[in-house]
């Protein structure tokens, strides 16, 4: 079994009155097998923690840690967080014009296992990936996210999870955008993921719909740059009936 651990993760960003702080503690543990989905209103913090995660500049972890197995992430450069196992996926995936999507995930998985895999049987894997996302396999020739629909930044996102199939993936926001039929093909992509049963998996939405086809291990309120409350699936149902002002009213008066 695997472990992603985050205890007392702060966050600052840099704006003109100096360092702002957005997240105030964190304390998160995520296993292999695990679903973990992250709720909240706007600005609270939920894509902060998934790239302070990840190790994105613009953030800078003033106290805590986040381990995975045991290995310090703070310490270490985006791309060895990713060899070390770690992936994110964009709420606002960019754009990389002149880098095709076959290139782009060949060279990823290049990088992740330290040697390129095989012409003749990589080819096929990423035509597989793609057929599975209802991509054409002309798909691959385009650059990365240029001119893409919504639907498809997020479904070729997916395949992206296929193909390199880390050990912990952080999903911000990928329901976001999506019409009924592309999430319902997100989230079967997904499910392929989970379903291997030692991946553990971090997703950060505003909305209940998706976990109509994912079904979370826990469900965690997020509001002001911390977890105001966990629970089961039975949670996320109450956050669609009652929606989060209980916990946005209680973190005004705790600060």
């Amino acid at each position: 079994m695997s472990t992603l651990d985050i205890k007392n993760l702060h966050v600052s960003v840099e704006t003109e009155d100096g360092p702002k702080p957005i997240l105030k503690g964190v304390d998160l543990t995520i296993n292999s097998g695990e679903v973990h989905a992250i709720m909240g209103p706007n600005g609270s913090g939920k894509s902060t923690l998934a790239y302070s995660i990840a190790g994105h500049p613009k953030y800078t972890i003033t106290d805590g840690s986040v381990t995975l197995d045991g290995v310090e992430l703070t310490t270490l450069s985006v791309d060895q967080r990713a060899r070390a196992g770690l992936f994110l996926a964009m709420q606002y995936p960019v754009e990389v014009p002149g880098v095709s999507v076959s290139n782009f995930l060949r060279t990823a998985k290049t990088a992740l296992d330290g040697e390129a895999p095989k012409v003749r049987t990589w080819v096929k894997d990423v035509n597989a990936a793609l057929a599975k996302m209802q991509l054409d396999s002309s798909f691959g020739a385009r650059s990365v996210n240029e001119g893409f629909s919504g639907g498809e930044k997020k479904r070729h996102e997916i395949a992206q999870l296929e193909l390199l199939n880390p050990r912990f993936a952080i999903l911000d926001e990928t329901d976001s955008g999506l019409d009924i039929d592309a999430l319902k093909v997100v989230s079967e992509g997904v499910n392929r993921y989970t379903a291997q049963g030692d991946r553990g998996l971090l997703l950060i939405t505003h909305y209940t719909r998706i976990l109509r086809y994912i079904d979370p291990t826990f469900v965690h309120v997020f509001v002001d740059g911390r977890i105001a409350e966990q629970g089961g699936k039975e949670l996320a149902d109450q956050l669609e009936a009652e929606g989060y002002d209980k916990y946005v009213r209680a973190s005004r008066v705790s600060a």
